[in-house]
């Protein structure tokens, strides 16, 4: 009966805005300046990356791809985030079930693809440190334009039938502990079953075609590297570490956030509690927060036209 009730709901609540409630106008105008400078930050880079001949390779055509990613990522949430906050009074926010798969659907798709886009810059590095005679030959521009859309595609498609899969589960419970929607916490609500176990199962093969195993290659290439690296000149070794230190602060940034959410859901199981409500906003805000920051600061040529841009504004 319970159940029944609940699979026909067609709205769902979002919990996470009554730890929040006292402090609301506060975080609004907080997540307000941080959004815009997750628009400006991550804008200025991509811009100064297309803008700048010099800056057509593959390595920098996969650093504005991602921050791209996040940028995406960051107007589909914030804004949404934003307008919550306005509305919720009582600490509760309605969303329908259809919305929520969406925002859930966009938020797995592009997570899974920061980690396929960031394995193709690993990959990147790895021929042009450890292979730089053949680098020329094996990446050029036609193989970087087919290997963007595929980063996309894959974990649109599996993302697809996830959110398929999981939208035919009956719910039993219709509340979330979280500030936005994720396919994994939608999964949480289901009252189980068979039909539930094969979607947790496909769930898993997912996170690990998407998440775990990019993740994997990406170490293993690093590694390589640095391998490498303690068999040639000091000279070189500190050219190619500092090439690949940026990527690896993203890369870490990113994967603790990702996966210390992953973790504390899992280990709570059904218990939703403030500490995966905190994660949940820390996966949000610490990589569109920083990512840019660190391309801009980190990778010498777009630092050069960062500043070189700035100064002719400020000049102006």
């Amino acid at each position: 009966m319970t159940s029944a009730g609940f699979n026909v709901t067609s709205s769902l609540t979002l919990l996470g805005f009554s730890s929040l409630s006292g402090h609301s106008s506060l975080l609004f105008f907080v997540f307000l300046l941080l959004y815009l400078f997750v628009l400006f930050s991550d804008s200025l880079v991509i811009y100064i990356i297309c803008s700048q001949r010099a800056l057509h390779r593959p390595m920098f055509a996969f650093v504005a791809s991602l921050l791209l990613n996040f940028l995406t990522v960051s107007t589909l949430i914030y804004p949404k985030l934003l307008s919550d906050m306005l509305l919720s009074g009582a600490g509760l926010v309605q969303v329908s079930r259809t919305l929520c798969l969406c925002q859930g659907f966009f938020v797995s798709t592009l997570g899974g693809s920061s980690f396929m886009l960031l394995s193709a810059m690993a990959f990147d590095r790895y021929l042009s440190i450890c292979h730089p005679m053949h680098y020329a030959v094996l990446v050029t521009p036609a193989k970087v334009v087919l290997m963007l859309p595929f980063c996309w595609m894959l974990p649109a498609i599996l993302g697809g039938v996830t959110t398929l899969l999981v939208s035919r589960l009956s719910l039993c419970r219709a509340q979330l502990n979280r500030v936005y929607c994720d396919i994994d916490s939608y999964f949480t609500l289901s009252c189980g079953g068979a039909e539930a176990q094969l979607s947790g199962l496909y769930i898993l093969v997912i996170f690990t075609a998407t998440i775990f195993l990019p993740a994997a290659f990406i170490l293993f290439s690093y590694a390589r590297i640095l391998f490498i690296c303690l068999w040639r000149s000091r000279s070189f070794s500190s050219k190619a570490l500092h090439t690949c230190l940026p990527h690896l602060l993203v890369f870490f940034n990113y994967t603790i956030s990702v996966y210390l959410d992953l973790m504390l859901r899992r280990l709570q199981s059904n218990r939703e509690s403030d500490s995966t409500l905190i994660t949940s906003i820390l996966m949000l805000l610490v990589p569109t927060l920083l990512n840019p920051v660190v391309y801009g600061l980190k990778l010498k040529e777009v630092f050069t036209h960062v500043k070189r841009l700035l100064s002719c504004r400020r000049d102006s």
